[in-house]
């Protein structure tokens, strides 16, 4: 077999165990030390690229990470007792770290979702022990994040000691990616742009917070969906999961991000799917539209200047959606090739936007005086019905 790159064949025991990933003791130890891989051609033009975190090389992916670290927290609170049932609203990943967390810890688990989980994810969630709570009808403004949060605080109320890590807004979800942080820092040094998706906001705080405190002068892109309510956009029905919002997440630091692109589904399916065929590393919704925006930053950006992008996760539970020309095409998402660059507005409040856009101005929209009213909804995002 031919590598690109040499072996380097160690001399003595110890130089084998120099590089060796310990053993685990526990499903626990299998997460985090994930790998960064080059983006570069074809995927992106001739002599820029990007650096992509491989979060889906994590038993689950991302929110692996996110689980342990909540659980834990909450045990050593005295918040989660010995034995108590966890549940918590999920489109998946944090599903699955959190039967992981289960699991190690001796919890039960109840995962609340809706019915735009794959049957991948189900499976497995079952299979690991987990049982899955689906809601069937959206909530008429918050969508199926909030028929799903209503739905946990009724488990809530029927299982007394049970515990909800609340990932939209408890502190400890953003806490748990300073090790991701630290391990970029590792292992590139220097990092002048960081791409990141906005969900609940845990990831992308977590790891710019700490980034930036090493690097004062790193760029911070958040990546959301449209139809997402987060950077200030009018709710209405997503197809993408595992990014964007239909509620708004107190996790979110607006005041880390340089700047904000919303990205339409296909063009996170033509973006995952470049990368799967070209490059072998890719996953779903998020991945895909995490990487179409690293890589306009890495053409536009200096050729010196490093540009990183987390991936959450891997291709896996997109077999049946991404990756599936059938599902694709109900859906109409092929054949429409991204722009090279993305449409810009000056404000998110401008207009509701329909493909890939760009914004620098970040602005929380449950602060902006008058702009939101009681539900929580843009006052121009009613107008434009």
């Amino acid at each position: 077999m031919n590598y690109a790159l040499p072996l380097t064949i160690p001399t003595s025991p110890a130089q084998l165990l120099a590089t060796a990933k310990p053993p685990a003791q526990s499903p626990a130890g299998l997460v985090g030390d994930t790998p960064v891989l080059w983006i570069g051609e074809p995927f992106t033009t001739a002599g820029h690229g990007f650096w992509a975190k491989l979060e889906g090389h994590n038993p689950g992916g991302i929110k692996d990470r996110s689980a342990l670290h909540m659980v834990v927290a909450a045990r050593g609170r005295g918040d989660l007792q010995p034995g108590a049932r966890i549940v918590e609203s999920t489109s998946g990943t944090l599903g699955l770290g959190l039967a992981l967390a289960g699991s190690v810890y001796g919890h039960p688990v109840t995962v609340v979702t809706d019915p735009g989980m794959e049957p991948l994810v189900t499976g497995l969630l079952t299979a690991y022990g987990a049982e899955v709570d689906v809601v069937t009808t959206p909530h008429s403004t918050g969508g199926w994040q909030q028929a799903r949060r209503r739905r946990v605080e009724e488990l809530l109320t029927a299982h007394p000691g049970a515990w909800c890590p609340d990932q939209y807004n408890n502190p400890d979800n953003v806490s748990a990616y300073a090790p991701l942080a630290h391990e970029l820092i590792a292992q590139l040094g220097r990092i002048d742009a960081l791409v990141v998706a906005v969900g609940t906001g845990g990831h992308s705080a977590g790891v710019a917070s700490v980034l930036r405190s090493f690097l004062p002068g790193l760029r911070v892109v958040g990546v959301d969906s449209i139809g997402s309510t987060i950077f200030g956009q009018p709710a209405a029905p997503r197809l993408m999961r595992g990014l964007g919002s239909s509620i708004h997440p107190r996790n979110v630091a607006y005041d880390l991000f340089d700047e904000i692109h919303w990205v339409a589904a296909p063009e996170s399916v033509w973006a995952a799917r470049q990368l799967a065929h070209h490059h072998y590393a890719t996953g779903g919704w998020s991945v895909g539209a995490v990487a179409l925006v690293a890589r306009w930053m890495a053409r536009t950006l200096r050729a010196e200047d490093r540009v990183v992008a987390v991936f959450p996760d891997g291709p896996q539970r997109y077999v049946g959606t991404v990756f599936d020309d059938a599902y694709c095409r109900v859906h109409q998402l092929l054949g429409q090739v991204p722009a090279e660059a993305p449409d810009e507005i000056s404000h998110p409040g401008d207009r509701v936007v329909a493909r890939w856009t760009r914004c620098t101005q970040v602005v929380d929209p449950l602060r902006l005086t008058g702009a939101i009213d009681a539900v929580g909804e843009p006052a121009f995002a009613k107008a434009a019905r």
